[in-house]
């Protein structure tokens, strides 16, 4: 599955939340300061998974920038470790059964 296709599956499932999806969520507000790890707060997860950062730029993911494993429930404190300091802004995508569930996008305060 390419970037653009989890960008685009990302942005529906956003605009067309169900129940099924509505108590999987980022807490956190739209902003993370820069840095090589990425503090996302508390996510909440219907079932184990994973979150996945992407590099965003004109509305589409770029680069996999890190990922999260995920217990079900509400992960309290979810940092994704980067390797080099984010200084754009990124979408971090929340998958469930190998699913998109649900995204956000993040600005990044440099």
């Amino acid at each position: 599955m390419s970037i653009k296709s989890i960008a685009l599956i990302a942005a529906t499932i956003a605009a067309t939340a169900t129940g099924a999806s509505a108590s999987n969520y980022f807490e956190n507000g739209r902003t993370l300061d820069s840095s090589d790890i990425l503090q996302l707060g508390t996510v909440r997860a219907d079932a184990g998974g994973i979150v996945e950062i992407y590099d965003f730029h004109r509305g589409e993911a770029g680069k996999l920038l890190g990922t999260e494993q995920l217990n079900a429930g509400v992960n309290t404190n979810v940092r994704v470790k980067t390797g080099l300091p984010a200084t754009s802004d990124v979408i971090a995508v929340l998958k469930v059964d190998g699913e998109v569930a649900v995204s956000k996008v993040y600005d990044i305060d440099n």
